[in-house]
């Protein structure tokens, strides 16, 4: 017995335009890669230019670079247009740009503070508004944000991330109101994963390996995700059809503790 009458479900994303923010490493480029896999074109935004233009070379002529600060409005946009005009009308939107600075609160200045909410919140903001309402005006499409863990609990020295993230959960929930129904929004929400900002993260703290070990402990899977399997729980969240304003939260159990 076969499974051949069983419909790949990313089968339609094959030709569509996605754009991904963060995509120069982690999560934002494992998504890239199996968008690229499934048959769309994809913009690849992030501030690194050379990671980017790599990338985009892996990828083929299906990827474009489009290097942009999220949190920069003006840059947002014009970093939009580029990839509209070589790839045409964006029909996916995911938000994994993010950045973490672990400090306890007496250590968070406002340089910190600002930086967290202007990349993670603000900079999804942005991107949400800029593609959103072309989105719209073109009758479909779907945003993924990612959200996290950390959008649901606190953490010690982590004020500045969680307030942003919580509110990456709010954002998403009142533009998949707004934006309804033409358009799906929706959030994943990853507990640790594998990557560079993870690394980077845990040197912050005065015991990184504590740090990790701490982390995987806490967590029922007893290990870290992958980058790819985040990227899968993204790809599920773009093609969902019914599903709008959610929450997909995809931690290992972390926020079963």
């Amino acid at each position: 017995m076969t499974n051949d009458h069983i419909s790949n479900p990313y089968d339609e994303l094959r030709g569509r335009v996605a754009l991904v923010t963060g995509a120069s490493s982690g999560i934002g480029a494992a998504t890239a890669r199996k968008l690229a896999a499934a048959g769309a074109s994809v913009g690849l935004l992030a501030r690194s230019a050379d990671a980017l233009e790599t990338l985009a070379g892996e990828l083929g002529d299906a990827a474009v670079a489009a290097p942009a600060d999220v949190a920069d409005s003006a840059e947002l946009r014009r970093a939009v247009d580029a990839v509209e005009q070589r790839l045409g009308g964006i029909d996916l939107l995911v938000n994994a740009a993010g950045v973490a600075a672990p400090a306890l609160l007496g250590d968070t200045d406002d340089d910190t503070w600002r930086t967290m909410i202007d990349v993670n919140l603000s900079g999804t903001f942005y991107a949400c508004r800029e593609v959103g309402l072309r989105m719209r005006e073109r009758d479909g499409g779907a945003i993924v944000n990612l959200g996290s863990e950390l959008s649901f609990f606190g953490m010690e020295m982590c004020a500045a991330y969680c307030a942003a993230k919580a509110g990456v959960i709010g954002l998403t929930k009142a533009l998949a109101v707004e934006l309804a129904p033409s358009v799906r929004v929706n959030a994943v929400c990853p507990g640790p994963v594998d990557t560079p900002m993870l690394a980077g993260e845990l040197a912050l703290f005065p015991d990184p390996d504590g740090a990790l070990a701490s982390t995987i402990e806490r967590l029922p899977l007893r290990r870290l995700a992958s980058p790819e399997e985040i990227a899968d729980a993204i790809l599920f969240a773009a093609v969902a059809p019914f599903a709008t304003g959610a929450p997909f939260v995809i931690d290992g159990g972390a926020t079963s503790n």
